[in-house]
């Protein structure tokens, strides 16, 4: 077989982009069930991850921290400061998109959510609370730490266990992207939540994507550096894993596809498998963004004029520091959040509904959002993490 078509038979963005035309052509014709079973598969794929990252979120942190050595400590320090500051930002972007935007929108109302379809059975039923994310994030950065200061046993482990954890995600995880995305298409296909989003909400619809398309870009700029040649390379590197993150709704097990793309964009490619899985379920610049504007433009329909600027920062600050407190909730954190609107903001039981039947129509957006944003600030931290430094940070492999 020719080499050039041997390549674009392996190209993952043509696999997956025929895949979802062969669905998509077959899909009227298809029972229920096959529907499902995509769905099913798509589900374990991401439920498989769920179940693997806290490893590998532990290696890939403790390595990166270890070869630091004794800069770890202020690289920890500087990469957290740098996620407050960043969603606190979001949080008053999106105050003044409201402020700009709440005369053209109609009111705000509770949607209903179709719940007919569903997956035959899952993986996660079988997987405890404890067992996520944040505590490979925790452990990571305990050991990374205590192997920065010369632990030569606990380096080498480190370095295997982040070899074999890479392995896992490339060679095996990566070639299953086209049918994790087709399950997730099935899904919305079935339950036709974008013709929902579409048709009744079209207008809040098209200014959520204006929004974030601009913060997101100004981000791109700014890691660039203003070039446009490198603000177009960075943003095409992040579309696959956006793409992957829009159809799964899930920024964890977009992970290994957030990091690929991220570190095309880096100096130090190895930078991005640190920020990107301690950043991913905290640096929520989408969520941060889609809900400070829902929560915004509902205040404002049920009382007739804005937040303060006071009540504003007061929520601000809250809302930020929640953040950090939600990265132990996998795909739950909208609930640790209700408390705060309805504390702060003085949400009703009808406030509540509107915004969480928001958060479900418009989950695949923000969480695409969330996992290209990520990539973007990936850059903007290693341009900040190298000022700090006065010199290029380089990360062994």
């Amino acid at each position: 077989m020719p080499p050039a078509i041997s390549k674009l038979l392996f190209n993952r963005s043509l696999q997956v982009f025929f895949s979802i035309l062969l669905y998509l052509a077959l899909a009227a014709h298809l029972p229920m069930a096959f529907h499902q079973a995509l769905y099913t598969f798509s589900l374990l794929i991401k439920d498989l991850l769920l179940w693997i990252l806290p490893f590998t979120v532990f290696f890939f942190i403790a390595n990166a921290l270890a070869s630091f050595e004794k800069k770890a400590p202020l690289f920890v320090f500087a990469l957290f400061a740098f996620e407050a500051l960043s969603n606190f930002t979001s949080v008053w972007y999106a105050y003044s998109c409201g402020q700009l935007t709440t005369n053209t929108l109609p009111e705000l109302k509770a949607s209903a959510i179709s719940d007919t379809f569903s997956s035959l059975w899952r993986l996660s039923i079988l997987k405890p609370l404890w067992w996520s994310a944040d505590k490979g994030t925790f452990a990571g950065i305990a050991c990374g730490l205590l192997a920065a200061f010369n632990f030569p046993k606990l380096k080498a482990f480190i370095a295997l266990g982040k070899s074999r954890s890479e392995w896992l995600l490339t060679r095996f995880f990566s070639r299953l992207i086209p049918l994790f995305v087709v399950g997730f298409v099935a899904k919305m296909y079935k339950t036709r939540i974008l013709n929902q989003i579409a048709g009744q909400y079209a207008d809040l619809l098209l200014w959520l994507v204006l929004i974030l398309a601009a913060y997101i870009c100004l981000l791109f700029l700014l890691g660039s550096g203003a070039s446009l040649k490198a603000f177009f390379r960075h943003l095409k590197n992040m579309l696959p894993a956006a793409g992957i993150a829009f159809s799964s709704g899930c920024s964890l097990s977009t992970m290994p596809w957030t990091i690929a793309g991220a570190s095309k964009n880096l100096d130090d490619p190895d930078l991005a498998k640190t920020i990107i899985p301690a950043t991913t379920n905290i640096q929520q610049v989408g969520d941060c963004i889609a809900n400070s504007f829902l929560c915004f433009l509902i205040y404002y329909h049920f009382n007739g004029f804005p937040p303060s600027l006071s009540l504003w920062l007061m929520f601000s600050l809250v809302f930020v520091l929640a953040r950090f407190a939600t990265a132990a909730v996998i795909g739950g954190s909208i609930f640790i959040m209700l408390p705060i609107y309805e504390s702060y903001l003085g949400f009703t039981p009808e406030m509540i509904a509107i915004i969480l039947a928001f958060n479900v129509i418009l989950d695949p957006l923000i969480t695409c959002s969330n996992v290209i944003a990520n990539g973007a600030l990936c850059r903007v931290f290693e341009r900040l993490w190298a000022k700090i430094l006065k010199a290029p940070v380089k990360i062994p492999s």
